[in-house]
């Protein structure tokens, strides 16, 4: 596969590109996988005055690998290994197209120090929700949503502020 996740800001150009190569080298596993994205991608510029940015095209991208790994649970649980597999390539495909997420230490790192900034806010005895609001605003101000995940952010920061406050 040729495919390398990038940082590159046309992601639409990058899965065109592939989808060529993949008609050209007859890859109809590859093609069609690349031309259902597409096909989401399509609908939500439809759907929008304007083409989408790429942002939205990584978002699309993402849940579409996550929708194929949650079908591939599902046919692992109903004994059908065949499509269970067919569904994690399609995945894998999908997820080598999105920028790798960050790590959890590096999470650890700017929710420390998202929190020592917002340290003098949240002394003065701000309620445990509404410090857990600040800290998600400032961190989301410094990361973009779709380079973490969100439930790992969030098991993070509720542990490094009960850290604190205790």
């Amino acid at each position: 596969m040729t495919t390398v996740a990038t940082s590159s800001p046309d992601i639409r150009a990058q899965l065109m590109s592939e989808l060529k190569s993949a008609m050209k080298s007859k890859d109809t596993f590859k093609s069609t996988t690349i031309r259902s994205a597409l096909a989401e991608v399509y609908a939500a510029d439809k759907a929008r005055p304007e083409l989408v940015s790429s942002s939205v095209i990584l978002s699309i991208l993402r849940k579409a690998a996550v929708r194929r790994t949650d079908a591939a649970k599902e046919y692992e649980k109903a004994s059908r290994p065949d499509l269970a597999e067919k569904e994690k390539l399609e995945a894998n495909l999908l997820q080598s197209f999105l920028p790798p997420l960050l790590s959890e230490a590096d999470v650890d790192r700017i929710l420390r120090e998202t929190i020592a900034d917002q340290s003098q806010l949240m002394e003065s005895g701000t309620p445990s929700k509404k410090a857990q609001g600040l800290v998600f605003k400032a961190f989301y101000a410094k990361v973009d949503k779709l380079s973490v995940d969100t439930d790992l952010v969030k098991r993070r920061a509720e542990a490094l502020l009960s850290e604190k406050s205790a």
